[in-house]
Parts: structure tokens; C-alpha cells; sequence
């Protein structure tokens, strides 16, 4: 199986390296806070430049989040339990009432972390406008119940309420982030690093916060660059322009060698949603024959170079209970055989160019549709220019890098968005009265135990009606000297990066 060249290509792409290195140049002579001088501070790369002016209630939370400036109520573990952020403890009262108790904290400008900010913060991220995606199944009302004390009522029972509050998106920020209907939390939220200067899409400047509540960060500050060109993240790392490249291309994870590549298993399982509901794959033989067409390993050992997880299931490696407590999809439809396949009619087969790997997936999946008798057109675009058309239907089969933990770090979610009658995401159209009836119990149960093995029964009925063909399961791949750099952490759910502990050793 061939690879294109041109992802292999061992020179850099000068044009590309000179072009973040200028921004870099810049901010590496920025004065720094820290006694420690500038030689201390950390050097980023990151792959998503702001889109929202670094607001909290879009794509850039993640990105603060990631680089240490905001925080929640709650975090999130390893394996996605919330554990105390800005929240010291919490209980439930009853099904739809909880009560939070704050910590002793003060925001990067001086104010106390206390219930009327908390109040603010999650009333303004419930009236945003467009609503933050974690608050698009559920309504929560804060209230102020006493010294440092927050009360939260949902309309309907959240058993995921502790890890909702962990989203980005709910950041709790002080009074002077909210002036003239905007949100800017540069210098007024809580986390180790304070963001003090934004260059539009291009860099922004970072500050150690001396007065975390978490003791002070062991660099002095951050100079960050923003750069989508994957090749020219490398280089720059490479070259020493960087201490840390974010999101490495595969293409280059071996050029760049072992001490600079640390792979992790992700949240991502990269999937061939198939049409339920309209064109071939309404019937379920067809979607069969399309499932016993796939060849994972050749998609891990190809495209991927042996840097992904061939698929087992919905959930991948980066969610490690997922394996032990998987069940056995029984009861699936025989799948066609290839004459009957052969005279079905073009199916059109879509994928997006954002994540570089996926137009060459869908290069492979196509050879081996067409090989199990299919007739397959592609059509690869931006997404933006296909999530309408393929939320709507207009796509036989769609190939996706899905994060199965979402916006609350729980696979009920993304199980409820994706494959339910009225999930708001559902490309493959499906509706399936016992997909609809295993996720709503995995999403009625409070106890993690019991809601994870739930979620695998889920996870069996959508795989039973072939909605899904997992593909790969992605790793991720950040870089950086490790003899060099330390504290980066490497996080599945892709919201933590750089950490109070990160520096230059």
C-alpha cells in the first residue's frame, strides 16, 4: 500500500518555518516577569489560532484552558471523574439541586473567588449567544447560599452535573471580565498563567499569576504562536525555535525522532457514518457489506503509520475503562454479498480536509468499498462547507474524527447527540428504538459504575445496527525535548496542555 510523498517529505517547508519564525523571533525578546529571566520562559506552538477573540463561550476556551488561564468549579481526571477546581467539595441535595462550597482563591486581578462571581459566570455562559454546545441539553440556574457557597438547580436531574462544570466554556471569571455585552478574560480569570496580550490570530503573551491558589508556576511565563501549518509546528520545534509543538503531524513524528514525540491514545475515534435513513444504506445488508469491507489495521498501518489503535469499538484506548467493560454487538444483519452490492447504485462517500490525515483515509476506505462491490464517489471539502449537508442526510457514508468524551467528559453525550432519534448530531439519521432506550438509561444513572457498563450495552446496540463503522482510533501527538522540557501534560480529553508544573528544565 502506497503512502503519498507528499507526506513524507524530509526537508522543511521553508516558506511555512519563515513564516512562524517571525512571530516567534517577536516574542521570545518580550520581557518577562519572572526572576528568572526570559530564558526561562516556555515557547508555543499551537495549531488553532483564536476564532472568537479568546472568548470563553466558543472554540477559544479550550485553548485557554489548555494553556492554563481559566478554570471551573470542577477538573476532570484521567478517566474523567470531576475532581475540585475552584469548587472545594460539593453534594447533591437532590436529583436536581446541588451545593457547591468555593475555595479560598482571588482572580488574577486582585478580586475573591466568591458566590457572586461564580453567579455571574454560569448565568452569562447560559445566556450567551450562540448557547456553549455543554449547555445545549440542559438549563442550570446559580444562586448565591451564603459565604463562599453556590447553589445549583437544573431543570431536569443531571447526574453529570460535577463534570459539565468542568467545561471550558463554564470558566468562572471576576466582575471586570464583563464590560459592554463582552467577555474578555484576559487578566481577570484564576488559573496559574495570565493571559495579558493577544496578537489577533497570530500570538499572545502569558504571565505567571503570583497569587494561584495552587502555589506559583514554575515558569515565568509563556510566549505563544499560533500556527495550523503542521509541517511548520515541526519545523520550529526542530529547529529549537519552540519548547513545545502542539499536535504533531504524523508525517513528521519520525522525522523529528523518538526524544521529540510523545504519542498518547486519544478520545477520537475517527468513524464511516453510514446512512440509515436515505440511499443504499437504509438497508441493513448493505450496511453489513460495508462493515466486513473495512480493513482497520491497513488504516492504522497505512495512513496512520502504525501511530493509531485499529478500531474496537465506539470508544477507543483513551478511555480506559471502555475495554473491560465492552459488549459483544449480537443479532447484526447478514451482510450482502457482492453481486447483490454490485448492483446497488453510486454511493457518494465524504470527509473534510481540517484534519490531514482523513482525505487519505477516505482514499483507502473507497478502495476497499469498491473492492466488497461498491460504486464510490468522493466528495472532500472545508467542513464548515459540509456540516449542514451532512447533518441533513445528503451523504451516503461520512468519515469523521469524532472526540467520544464531549463537552461533559462522558460518553452519554456524545451516545445521545450522535445516535438517538433527536440527537443534534446525528449523521448517520439514525432512529432506533433500542439505541434510544440504552442510552437513556445509561443517561438516568448516577452511579459511574453502573452508567459506564450502561454506556457499553449503548455502545452495543448502535454497533448491532451498523450506524457506525469505527475506523481508527486516534493518538495524539504533542511535542517536545524531553531532556529538556517537563510538567507537559498529556491529556486524552484535550483540555489540558501547559500546567502550573510545565518548564524549561
Amino acid at each position: 500500500m502506497s503512502t503519498p510523498r507528499s507526506r513524507r517529505s524530509p526537508l522543511p517547508l521553508i516558506a511555512a518555518t519563515a513564516a512562524l519564525l517571525l512571530p516567534l523571533a517577536a516574542c521570545s525578546s518580550s520581557s518577562g516577569s519572572g526572576a528568572s529571566g526570559d530564558a526561562q520562559r516556555l515557547r508555543v506552538v499551537m495549531a488553532f489560532p483564536p476564532a472568537q477573540a479568546m472568548s470563553p463561550y466558543g472554540d477559544d476556551a479550550v485553548t485557554l484552558s489548555r494553556l492554563a488561564v481559566i478554570e471551573g468549579l470542577t477538573s476532570l481526571d484521567k478517566n474523567g471523574t470531576a475532581k475540585p477546581a475552584l469548587a472545594a467539595s460539593w453534594k447533591q441535595d437532590n436529583p436536581t439541586t446541588w451545593t457547591f462550597t468555593l475555595r479560598d482563591a482571588v482572580f488574577q486581578d486582585g478580586a475573591k473567588v466568591d458566590a457572586d462571581a461564580v453567579v455571574r459566570s454560569l448565568t452569562a455562559a447560559s445566556k450567551a449567544s450562540p448557547l456553549p454546545r455543554v449547555l445545549s441539553d440542559t438549563t442550570l440556574k446559580a444562586t448565591d447560599a451564603g459565604a463562599r457557597t453556590v447553589r445549583i438547580v437544573t431543570e431536569e436531574a443531571d447526574p453529570l452535573l460535577p463534570q459539565r462544570l468542568a467545561n471550558p466554556s463554564l470558566t468562572i471569571l471576576s466582575a471586570g471580565a464583563y464590560k459592554n455585552g463582552k467577555v474578555n478574560p484576559a487578566g481577570h480569570a484564576s488559573g496559574p498563567f495570565t493571559l495579558t496580550g493577544v496578537k489577533g490570530a497570530v500570538s499572545a503573551t502569558l504571565e505567571r499569576n503570583a497569587d494561584y491558589w495552587g502555589g506559583k508556576a514554575k515558569a515565568p511565563g509563556v510566549d505563544v504562536t499560533f500556527a495550523a501549518d503542521g509541517t511548520a509546528r515541526a519545523n520550529a520545534l526542530r529547529t529549537k525555535t519552540v519548547d513545545i509543538a502542539e499536535y504533531v503531524p504524523i508525517a513528521q513524528a519520525s522525522l523529528l525522532g523518538d526524544s521529540y514525540v510523545h504519542e498518547f491514545p486519544s478520545a477520537r475515534t475517527n468513524g464511516l457514518s453510514l446512512n440509515t435513513a436515505h440511499g443504499v444504506f437504509a438497508d441493513p445488508a448493505m450496511r453489513a457489506a460495508a462493515r466486513e469491507g473495512i480493513d482497520s489495521k491497513a488504516l492504522a498501518d497505512g495512513v496512520y503509520e502504525g501511530r493509531a489503535d485499529t478500531a474496537q469499538g465506539l470508544l477507543g484506548p483513551g478511555i480506559p475503562w471502555a475495554a473491560e467493560k465492552r459488549a459483544t454487538p449480537g443479532g447484526r444483519s447478514p451482510a450482502a454479498s457482492r453481486a447483490e452490492v454490485a448492483r446497488t447504485k453510486e454511493i457518494t462517500l465524504a470527509t473534510y480536509t481540517n484534519r490531514p490525515e482523513l482525505p487519505e483515509v477516505a482514499t483507502l476506505v473507497q478502495q476497499q468499498l469498491e473492492k466488497r462491490g461498491f460504486t464510490v464517489k468522493q466528495v472532500v471539502r472545508d467542513y464548515a462547507q459540509m456540516e449542514a449537508d451532512a447533518l441533513a442526510g445528503k451523504y451516503d457514508a461520512f468519515i469523521q474524527a469524532r472526540n467520544t468524551l464531549l463537552d461533559t467528559a462522558d460518553p452519554v453525550s456524545y451516545l445521545a447527540s450522535d445516535f438517538t432519534c433527536d440527537g443534534s448530531f446525528n449523521i448517520s439519521q439514525l432512529c432506533d428504538e433500542q439505541v434510544d432506550a440504552a442510552v437513556g438509561r445509561a443517561a438516568s444513572l448516577t452511579g459511574t459504575d453502573a452508567r459506564h457498563n450502561a454506556e457499553m450495552t449503548a455502545e452495543a446496540a448502535v454497533l448491532v445496527a451498523d450506524a457506525l463503522v469505527p475506523l481508527v482510533h486516534e493518538r495524539f501527538i504533542q511535542g517536545y525535548d524531553d531532556a529538556r522540557v517537563e510538567g507537559v501534560a498529556l491529556d486524552p480529553m484535550e483540555r489540558t496542555l501547559i500546567t502550573a508544573d510545565t518548564h524549561v528544565g
